[in-house]
């Protein structure tokens, strides 16, 4: 088994490795107790908004993919300064229940404390998610 991840870079692409493998217990399990979440949007988009723990998150990646079907999810970049990273990519998903598409690019801003993301802002189109939500 390997080591539990420490470094921000570590618990970074630990996370990114997770989500690829479609782990949804195992990325959630990188976030502290306690987390400063915000994936904004709009209210018809079920999974935005803020979220202040681990079950929030959890939360969030339940419902997104009980409405998203991911289609890509590409990491383009990734910026380490000690505690803080961001990430930085683009996405493709279809929606479920209208067809939708949504293409955007993303940027991730997370802080990594004693191993786990404490904070994890989430910038993406949400002008596109709306739109895709909507069947537009």
């Amino acid at each position: 088994m390997p080591a539990e991840p420490k470094t921000t870079r570590e618990v970074c692409d630990a996370y990114l490795a997770r989500l690829a493998e479609r782990d949804l217990n195992g990325a959630v399990d990188l976030f502290s107790d306690t987390v400063d979440w915000d994936a904004p949007g709009s209210p018809d988009v079920p999974w935005s908004g803020r979220r202040s723990s681990r079950e929030g998150v959890r939360d969030f990646f339940t419902t997104l993919h009980e409405h998203l079907q991911p289609e890509e999810f590409t990491v383009t970049h990734m910026v380490v300064d000690g505690e803080q990273a961001v990430i930085i990519g683009r996405l493709r998903d279809t929606v479920k229940a209208t067809g939708g598409t949504l293409v955007t690019p993303f940027a991730a801003h997370v802080t990594v404390e004693d191993g786990q993301f404490t904070r994890y802002h989430l910038f993406e189109d949400t002008y596109a998610l709306d739109r895709a939500v909507a069947g537009a």
